[in-house]
């Protein structure tokens, strides 16, 4: 059974009020606050500085949240695992970055359900640090991400491919009949990119620091948290986007736009499936990966 010690610290952390707590959990305010000096107590710290107007987390006290947590996350994981196996049911909650979702990943996730009804999955997409942040507290079971592995030592990955960014740009735009554009022309042209916090476009503009070069030199008209947006405004004739080659792969194919590379700009990154050390079922992540490749020879 979960402590109640632990129920009682993280409702006080999303209140920062102990008669607030304690109308929420149904207790009194003096067995709110017994709780939390039992913590103090057992954990050797202060959690709370306690000041006339409100509570502020010490730095040992976050510390304390975090795992709190993580062991409230591993709980619920361990209660649904148990109801799980007595109906024969697997579940799996899968975090995807949005680039990653707009590739053939969601296809092939869809495909995997499909040939295992026995497994229950839920795709949750989220910028990379928070879908880290996630796998680290068991919110989520795996990951598949872009870009190199981050904290090797806490998590194993699985390979699924190298991809790149290009340049997405209209058949109506003059540079579609080019086989590569450079930076300088580039520079003419009124962009459309994804948010600064994005992998795709950290990517593009640590490439173009590389070349001593800064995005304030570039036209950038329209910034968009949506992958499948830029794609239409580009098809459009709004602006080009620098996007990766494997989001766009059915646009390319059925010549709603044209990609090119970028002359003297190397962009490539990997897409992977991330997993923590003590992630069980191996398996899946290997018949998933089949399916990816499968997928992509296609």
């Amino acid at each position: 059974m979960l402590d109640s010690k632990i129920e009682t610290l993280l409702s006080v952390v999303d209140t920062l009020n102990f008669t607030e707590t304690a109308r929420q959990l149904n207790m009194t305010q003096p067995a709110v606050s017994h709780h939390i000096k039992l913590l103090e107590d057992e954990l050797g710290i202060r959690i709370f500085n306690r000041t006339e107007k409100r509570l502020i987390l010490t730095d040992e006290g976050k510390i304390a949240v975090r795992y709190a947590r993580r062991i409230k996350n591993l709980y619920g994981t361990l209660r649904q695992a148990l109801e799980d196996e007595k109906r024969r049911i697997r579940r799996l909650t899968i975090g995807v970055t949005p680039t990653a979702e707009n590739n053939i990943v969601s296809q092939v996730l869809a495909i995997y359900g499909a040939e295992h009804p026995d497994i229950h999955i839920t795709v949750i997409s989220d910028t990379i640090k928070n879908i880290y942040d996630k796998l680290r507290t068991y919110e989520i079971s795996i990951a598949i991400i872009e870009g190199a592995l981050v904290h090797p030592e806490a998590y194993n990955s699985i390979l699924l491919d190298t991809d790149y960014l290009v340049l997405a740009v209209s058949n109506d735009n003059p540079l579609s009949s080019r086989s590569v554009v450079t930076l300088e022309e580039l520079k003419q042209e009124k962009m459309i990119l994804r948010l600064p916090d994005s992998g795709t476009r950290n990517l593009f503009e640590n490439s173009l620091i590389g070349k001593n070069q800064s995005i304030s030199a570039f036209n950038v008209i329209l910034e968009v948290d949506n992958n499948d947006a830029i794609k239409e405004l580009v098809r459009a004739n709004f602006g080009v986007s620098v996007i990766s080659k494997s989001s766009c792969v059915d646009e390319v194919r059925k010549n709603k736009f044209r990609i090119l590379p970028i002359e003297n700009l190397s962009m490539v990154r990997e897409i992977q499936i991330v997993y923590t050390k003590d992630f069980a079922h191996t398996e899946i992540l290997d018949e998933i990966a089949r399916i990816y490749h499968r997928k992509m020879q296609r």
